[in-house]
């Protein structure tokens, strides 16, 4: 049953558009840019909302394989030593998985909306506590600078999830209506 199962998932038209996901989210992932001056280390980039359209296409396991590799990819390309890769890691599966994983088993744009609402402020308020007790201190910066940087990483952790939210709602429709032709 479990083969069978596994069979009727991984189709070869499914592992092709999680690959061109994929692909677009990682290239996606290289446009990335600060939105403030004082901490320009914060760069936003729109590869959230490819790879919830995605999930919210082919499930929480394609998403969690697409945050994997985009992620891995990454890690060549950093100037961060991997810390800004994790960081991604952390808030992807925050913001993307669990709408995936959702909409997976309840469908509807108030089903959509809401799940969207509740992952960004997890990923918010992880991204906070992650930012305080565990990447800053990989940076070497203590209590005083995360203090000094709170209300730009709530801000832009804010603004990085509206902006993707409101990506991921505009072109989920349109693209979903051209997709199921391969599925």
């Amino acid at each position: 049953m479990e083969e069978k199962r596994q069979r009727k998932y991984f189709t070869a038209s499914r592992i092709a558009l999680i690959a061109i996901f994929t692909a677009i989210a990682f290239g996606v992932s290289m446009i990335e840019f600060p939105i403030f001056p004082a901490a320009s280390f914060l760069k936003i980039d729109f590869s959230f909302s490819i790879m919830l359209i995605g999930g919210f296409m082919l499930g929480p396991v394609a998403a969690e394989v697409m945050i994997i590799v985009v992620q891995s990819l990454g890690l060549l390309f950093t100037s961060s030593i991997g810390v800004g890769q994790l960081a991604n890691f952390i808030m992807a599966n925050c913001f993307v998985f669990l709408p995936s994983l959702v909409y997976h088993f309840k469908k509807g744009i108030g089903v959509v909306i809401l799940s969207l609402v509740v992952s960004s402020l997890l990923q918010i308020i992880v991204a906070l506590l992650s930012n305080r007790y565990f990447l800053f201190p990989m940076y070497g910066m203590g209590y005083d600078q995360f203090v000094a940087l709170f209300w730009f990483l709530l801000a832009f952790n804010a603004i990085k999830c509206a902006a993707n939210s409101a990506i991921t709602l505009l072109l989920y429709k349109r693209l979903k209506k051209l997709l199921n032709k391969f599925l």
